[in-house]
């Protein structure tokens, strides 16, 4: 199992890193990343903190801990400044609170991130075709959440991931110990939303070789 979108106490998590990777370890994953909630009030003080926790955890652990960041709510206009500063400061992977449709996000948001060479579009809603060829065309990640009420579209954006061929992730967008997914239940969010089970392994097998480069 491998997850790329979930939340430490470092914003609105549960758990500190160490008992976050404690616990999908012992589920058997291969690697976690946290990806805290940031804008430029806090970009600079998370980040930091996970690359700290990750280098001293990772020694002990089965399980590695990758440190991003998710960019959330931030205004269209700020995204690409945002992207440039998280890798600046070390982050391994960069996240974009899509335009969820249980959420206000600014419209516009999905296109920015894309523009800006984000790694992974969280739950983007309903993503349109030009966006999700813009997502193939750059090899970013489209995601399939495992969260409610960002799951409402997993249909849509697999849809057009598949007609576009841009790149799926399943992930938790976990906030505590009762989010992680186990492997069965990864699997069932990616069939729920129209996939089959040879896409799934395809997906499984692309987050592996991007985990490998980062």
């Amino acid at each position: 199992m491998i997850d790329l979108h979930t939340h430490s106490m470092l914003s609105d998590g549960e758990l500190v890193p160490a008992e976050h990777l404690r616990r999908v370890e012992v589920m058997g994953y291969k690697a976690i990343a946290i990806t805290d909630h940031a804008d430029s009030s806090n970009i600079n003080f998370i980040i930091p903190r996970l690359i700290m926790a990750a280098e001293d955890l990772n020694r002990f652990s089965k399980t590695r801990l990758i440190p991003g960041i998710e960019l959330t709510h931030v205004p269209p206009g700020l995204i690409f400044e945002l992207i440039e500063q998280a890798r600046e400061l070390g982050a391994a992977l960069v996240v974009m609170h899509g335009e969820t449709v249980v959420e206000p996000v600014a419209p516009g948001t999905n296109m920015a991130a894309l523009e800006a060479g984000v790694d992974i579009l969280a739950h983007p809603g309903f993503i349109t075709r030009k966006e999700a060829e813009l997502a193939a065309e750059k090899g970013i990640f489209l995601e399939l959440s495992g969260r409610k009420g960002h799951s409402l579209t997993n249909g849509h954006v697999a849809k057009l991931a598949k007609e576009t061929g841009a790149p799926m992730i399943v992930n938790s967008d976990s906030h505590g110990p009762d989010d992680f997914l186990t492997a069965h239940m990864a699997e069932t969010v990616a069939l729920g939303a129209g996939l089959d089970i040879s896409e799934y392994e395809k997906i499984k097998k692309e987050v592996n070789a991007f985990i490998e480069k980062i």
